[in-house]
């Protein structure tokens, strides 16, 4: 094939046709009314049937028609979806009735199984042919897609063609380029609950969270990180002109706002479905502070419009937070890895999650994917990270309940207290090696952190004389922070943490903060110029070298401690 897209058929073609994401082997999403839309000649009446269902519409003046079908109960059974004009018969075969998710995000979220560690193994054994697949092409806005082509579509990046647009029954022939979390997903939740499931891969790499949400809403926000970047977006449309040799339109990037949302999101707008997951953050952590800024107000306001889009203020909406990315955090280079945006943006993922727990939010679910560690910053660990939210999904969704633990540790509060802060958790923690915790970082008002001591808090001893603890509580504390008023943990962004829940349940405490302290203002006075969103370079250094000392000074104190520990231990010896 030549290196650009082949299409096999239009997103919208001539006379009676049914907008693509209808097709033979699809999934029908159960229990929820069926909007079944497309095009025809004007006027022209339009009748859909579906086993002992129908419904009758009218085409417009702009061709469109929709016929609403009643929800219908979950079922295995292959049937006819038909579609029947004034003179043509569409026929849909194959088709089932279940649950359909949506997989939304950028490169981690799309992120192919033949590419992952086990991937091998999951194509060789995808024979589930009640699991059915569809990934949507690239397509970009700023007006809405209603369709989408069915093609071969090229990617220069890769050097070769992918297959999207078309509904397919999950196969090791199929399996191989579709998202690996949303595979590892798709195929943990069909298990457990036993009926069809379709899959719908909307994601797309190098995509910004502003991508992903309409643009009319974006414009509408109070938030001046995300104002200065439509402002800069803006600034590019109106100096680009149609002349030979310009660059390229501004309009028709991806990551123009909201043109993932039209491009990508558009032809499924209507569709009933079940839920959705989201892996993404990369490209915004790539902004600094002023990234993180917008982040923190645009995610929550793009779940909310998600919802809206699949008609369903209540959809089950699942978090997975930023992946790693670079070497790992050790002791030695604590703190200058804390110098990182992606962490804001994973602890933002975090945030909003408990933020929408809340305030009474019982189907936003949220999984950690930082203990599923490689330096690269497509982490071919994913399967384990697709299972995680397949655990919420299946607690939450399929009547499970605590027979599936899913929720990660979360703190109740915390205290300074003895030179030391205490935190306290909902469950018991540990970690699952019952060797020393690691991954706390404390700081006192001069913002310069410390990795801590954490420890059981004691309450006391048994009747022959043993220490008893408290495992849902913690004291961290380090020779270096005398008054300790914040902490941080997991807070890198390939991160030095092994906290989890007792008991080897797989469910790491996740990347968080007590502080609201951004990039450039730890430790604090480094910089004297005033802060801007975004760092510069010589910034960047700057701060970097202020946290280098700090691992230096911290290095110097421990070695110092060996030592006059060795030299009391000798004078002991002496002395007897």
């Amino acid at each position: 094939m030549p290196r650009e897209d082949v299409v096999d058929a239009p997103a919208i073609a001539e006379g009676l046709c049914v907008s693509q994401v209808f097709q033979s082997n699809m999934v029908i999403q159960r229990d929820k009314p069926l909007v079944v839309w497309g095009w025809a000649a004007p006027t022209e009446e339009v009748k859909v049937t579906f086993g002992d269902a129908s419904s009758t519409a009218t085409a417009g003046e702009d061709r469109r028609w929709a016929a609403a079908l009643p929800g219908m109960p979950a079922s295995a059974e292959a049937r006819q979806l038909m579609v029947r004009g004034a003179t043509e018969t569409l026929t849909l075969d194959n088709v089932l009735v279940g649950d359909v998710w949506v997989l939304g995000g950028q490169s981690n979220m799309e992120f192919e199984v033949a590419k992952v560690e086990n991937g091998a193994l999951e194509i060789a054994t995808a024979h589930y042919p009640l699991i059915r697949i569809l990934t949507v092409p690239y397509n970009v806005g700023p007006e809405r897609h209603e369709s989408f082509e069915r093609l071969h579509e090229w990617s220069d990046w890769f050097g070769r063609h992918f297959r999207k647009g078309d509904w397919d029954v999950c196969s090791p022939e199929v399996v191989a380029e579709l998202s690996a979390v949303g595979y590892a997903f798709a195929r943990r939740v069909h298990m457990g609950s036993g009926v069809p499931i379709g899959v719908i891969d909307a994601s797309r790499g190098g995509t910004a969270v502003e991508s992903w949400v309409p643009l009319e809403t974006l414009r509408g926000m109070e938030n001046a990180a995300l104002q200065q970047k439509l402002e800069e977006w803006d600034a590019k449309v109106a100096a680009w002109s149609a002349e030979p040799g310009d660059r390229p339109n501004p309009l028709a990037d991806m990551n123009y706002p909201g043109n993932g949302y039209a491009g990508m999101l558009g032809p499924l707008l209507g569709l009933s479905v079940k839920g959705a997951i989201f892996h993404q953050g990369y490209n915004n952590s790539l902004d600094g502070m002023r990234g993180v800024r917008l982040y923190r107000e645009v995610f929550p306001k793009m779940i909310d419009e998600w919802r809206a889009a699949f008609g369903d203020p209540d959809l089950p909406f699942g978090i997975l937070s930023l992946c790693t990315d670079g070497y790992p955090q050790t002791l030695d280079d604590y703190l200058e890895k804390m110098l990182n945006a992606g962490i804001h943006i994973r602890a933002e993922h975090y945030r909003t999650f408990l933020q929408m727990r809340e305030r009474g939010d019982e189907n936003i679910g949220f999984a950690s994917s930082y203990d599923l560690r490689r330096r690269w910053y497509h982490p071919q660990v994913k399967l384990p990270a697709g299972e995680r939210l397949a655990r919420w999904a299946l607690s939450t969704q399929y009547g499970f309940g605590d027979q599936l633990l899913w929720e990660p540790p979360k703190l109740l509060g915390y205290e300074a207290t003895d030179g030391g802060l205490i935190l306290r958790f909902d469950v018991e923690v540990n970690d699952p090696e019952d060797g020393e915790i690691l991954g706390f970082a404390i700081a006192g008002e001069d913002r310069r952190f410390q990795p801590a001591r954490a420890s059981h808090v004691q309450v006391g001893e048994n009747d022959r004389g043993q220490p008893q603890y408290d495992r849902k509580q913690l004291r961290l504390s380090s020779p270096l922070v005398s008054e300790p008023t914040h902490y941080r943990y997991a807070w890198g962004r390939n991160p030095l943490g092994n906290l989890q829940r007792t008991a080897n349940k797989d469910l790491p405490v996740a990347t968080q903060r007590s502080d609201d302290w951004d990039m450039g203002t730890v430790p604090l006075g480094v910089l004297k110029e005033e802060i801007v969103d975004r760092l510069t370079r010589a910034q960047q250094n700057q701060v970097r070298q202020a946290l280098r000392q700090e691992d230096e000074r911290r290095k110097i104190a421990e070695a110092r401690a060996v030592l006059e520990a060795s030299e009391g231990s000798q004078r002991d010896g002496q002395k007897k």
